[in-house]
């Protein structure tokens, strides 16, 4: 089968002249071509159900057909089967197409029930390069997706480069969108805002045909063998948690014209992608580079400090404001202060949320997402096999983490905030770190220990989440600290107290925790 690797990156328009401009694209002239794209599918979408894709190009006077199927795609970089030969206008010969048996034998059954869906127009500039000993083919796509139901007709832009490796290794093709990203002065402060893309134009056309919007993900379940070393699980964990990272920052936008916001739940999403992430690096550090821990730990910890404002008023807006304001909002009876104080919420939301997008959306996180999947896929285990199997290792290593947490629960109550605050983080290492390793442990243990996990982190997340609230209407500027912000800031002592009554059970309750491999 034919396999395909390629590398999407979604260009900012504003940065295109300067793409245009690097040296690596000045010495070869690009070849032009204008392409025409129809894709097909049932009226039921039966094709895009199995994530398969079916294409009609016409590239002057000729016809391509071309299918695709699901492959794998982190930090931009795919790899997929694909088939393309000459064809004629709305003859689908798959049979001669495909040489994968029962794909060709599905897709001829479907034949005769193709209709088009969605089309794609884009002229595409494309070099031949050479990098790093990988012959690599870089396309430049400028144009549009279109398609109509029965809304209406729908456009979306496109503007996206697509490096095709050829010949040679795959680290030379992230090192080539890294140098490219670096733009035409090869300097950080001044790189291009070149971020790899998680959705192909197939998947946009899909998604613009439907109304879709993008939604929030949660994390994929992960799945290791017990033969494999810890370097390699490590490996797929943190490009699982890049997936995961890379599947919600596309949905922290800036707030809208209106000051519309998008779902808060893209930000949060990010946010624990980031925090599994920094515990993936905590988990495996013994397995790992040190140099290599010390630099993205610090880097992820940067990054999910520039979403936690946002995350912070984001809650504070949704989940705390409906206690005091009927819809979260002043009504008719407000008064001119609490309307005011209102204002300067939605200010501080706003200005966090502007905050939190510019950080997933600048040329800085570009570059991290390329360099961090280039040095991730470059880990190699060590020659020497370990003596300690994976299942053997993950069972020590919670072991160590539950009594830790046993200790830390102990301590908690007599910690006050500080304490609450320790345990609630080492709860969430814990419950990422069994997420982690869960697949090499029995299935039935791991789910009764994150559960009761969960509940302990429930509590102390509501009680973080009020002290959170706290510390916000602390900062409400001296002539907006009205009688009502006064009145708050009672009401969320004595939910503080009432959720502090229920921390004897809960320490009591980890005490006696079920642990995954007993």
């Amino acid at each position: 089968m034919p396999v395909e690797t390629e590398l999407k990156l979604d260009l900012h328009p504003d940065d295109l002249p300067r793409l245009l401009a690097h040296p690596l694209l000045g010495a070869p002239t690009p070849r032009r071509e204008r392409l025409f794209n129809t894709y097909f599918d049932t009226s039921t979408l039966a094709l895009r159900a199995q994530r398969v894709a079916v294409r009609e190009r016409r590239v002057g006077r000729r016809t391509l057909l071309t299918v695709k199927t699901a492959g794998t795609s982190v930090g931009g970089l795919s790899s997929r089967g694909e088939w393309e030969a000459p064809g004629r206008p709305g003859r689908f010969d798959f049979a001669s197409l495909v040489d994968d048996e029962a794909l060709a034998q599905q897709l001829l059954s479907v034949a005769w029930q193709l209709v088009p869906v969605f089309r794609t127009d884009f002229t595409r500039r494309s070099w031949i390069l050479h990098h790093g000993g990988a012959t690599v083919e870089l396309a430049l796509d400028q144009g549009a997706i279109a398609t109509g139901n029965a809304g209406g007709t729908h456009r979306q832009a496109i503007l996206e480069v697509e490096l095709e490796l050829l010949d040679g290794p795959v680290d030379s093709l992230l090192d080539l969108a890294h140098t490219l990203a670096l733009g035409p002065q090869g300097l950080a402060t001044q790189a291009l805002r070149l971020l790899p893309a998680q959705r192909s134009k197939a998947e946009r056309g899909y998604a613009l045909f439907t109304g879709e919007r993008p939604r929030p993900a949660k994390a994929a379940p992960l799945s290791l063998s017990a033969d494999m070393h810890p370097v390699q699980a490590f490996r797929d964990a943190a490009l699982g948690c890049l997936m995961h990272l890379q599947a919600n920052a596309a949905g922290v936008l800036p707030p809208g014209p209106d000051s519309t916001l998008p779902d808060p739940e893209f930000v949060h999403q990010a946010r624990v992608a980031l925090r599994r992430l920094r515990t993936g690096l905590r988990l495996f550090r013994v397995h790992l580079p040190r140099r290599f821990v010390a630099h993205w730990a610090a880097e992820w910890k940067t990054l999910a400090g520039r979403l936690g404002d946002a995350r912070n008023w984001d809650v504070f807006a949704t989940e705390r404001l409906p206690d005091w304001l009927p819809g979260g909002e002043p009504h008719a009876a407000s008064g001119v202060a609490e309307r005011a104080l209102f204002d300067w919420v939605r200010h501080q939301r706003l200005d966090a949320n502007v905050r939190a997008a510019q950080a997933l959306g600048d040329s800085a996180h570009a570059l991290r997402m390329l360099a961090f999947t280039r040095a991730v896929l470059a880990l190699k285990k060590p020659d020497d096999a370990p003596a300690q199997s994976l299942p053997d290792w993950a069972c020590a290593t919670l072991r160590q983490r539950h009594d830790a947490l046993r200790e830390e629960a102990r301590r908690a109550r007599r910690l006050g905030p500080e304490g609450r605050h320790a345990l609630r983080i080492r709860l969430k290492k814990l419950r990422y770190a069994q997420d982690f390793l869960g697949s090499l442990l029995p299935r039935d243990q791991v789910r009764r220990s994150t559960a009761a996990l969960a509940d302990a982190q429930a509590l102390l997340g509501d009680l973080n989440d009020l002290s959170t609230a706290q510390t916000l209407l602390d900062t409400v500027p001296q002539g907006l600290a009205t009688p009502c912000v006064q009145q708050w800031l009672a009401d969320l002592q004595v939910q503080l107290e009432t959720g502090l009554e229920a921390l004897p059970a809960m320490e009591r309750a980890l005490a006696r925790t079920p642990t995954p491999w007993d």
